[in-house]
């Protein structure tokens, strides 16, 4: 497999993690987002969103962090990242697209810029945009995982799911943009027992090979 990703990419962080989880070896490919090679037309033949991540495996392409990770999960079954059970697999989806489709969206890199050089804020007001998207989604998966979590390492029962493969990397960047975390210790103890197993530790994006 080879995966274009992006060393601060919280959305190829993701992949990274599932990857490293599951034991798949992969390659990485790595346009440099802060230079706009993900936009040259060779990338955008790959992926014409011209985002990262994108994943190549068997002559295919697949786009899409969620959808990376769910052909993943179907690929190679074990460790699972989706439960069984229709109750607890939905819940598990809810948690990942909080992140993935509401915090996410609105904080990534291209609308911080546009923000910036567009909407002419200062970095203050990109900072107060930044937390306020967030704590909004925080304060949402803090409630859950004291209703969901068994043991207050992962956000459902026992097991690592992609609902921790996709909290991992927003707290990642909630501490890069400098967001308090105070209101949400059981999301810090989460987080901290997360980045303590090697499939987290090494998807980190200081150790990615494009990082500087």
């Amino acid at each position: 497999m080879k995966l274009y990703s992006y060393w601060r990419s919280s959305a190829a962080y993701r992949v990274r993690i599932a990857l490293n989880y599951k034991q798949i070896e992969y390659q990485q490919i790595t346009p440099n987002l802060g230079r706009g090679e993900h936009q040259s037309v060779d990338y955008l033949a790959t992926n014409p969103q011209g985002l990262v991540p994108a994943l190549a495996h068997e002559g295919e392409i697949i786009t899409q962090s969620l959808a990376i990770i769910e052909y993943l999960d179907q690929v190679r079954p074990m460790p699972p990242l989706w439960p069984a059970a229709p109750l607890a697999r939905a819940r598990v989806n809810a948690m990942a697209q909080v992140i993935a489709c509401d915090i996410h969206p609105l904080n990534n890199l291209r609308v911080l810029k546009y923000l910036r050089a567009e909407m002419g804020q200062d970095d203050a007001a990109v900072s107060a945009w930044y937390s306020r998207w967030v704590q909004a989604g925080f304060r949402a998966l803090e409630s859950w995982a004291k209703s969901y979590s068994a043991d207050g390492r992962h956000l459902l029962g026992n097991c690592v799911s992609v609902a921790d493969v996709c909290l991992v990397p927003q707290m990642y960047n909630a501490r890069r943009f400098g967001v308090e975390l105070q209101d949400y210790p059981l999301l810090v103890a989460i987080d901290e027992h997360l980045l303590s197993l090697p499939a987290f530790a090494a998807a980190a994006p200081e150790l990615q090979p494009d990082a500087d």
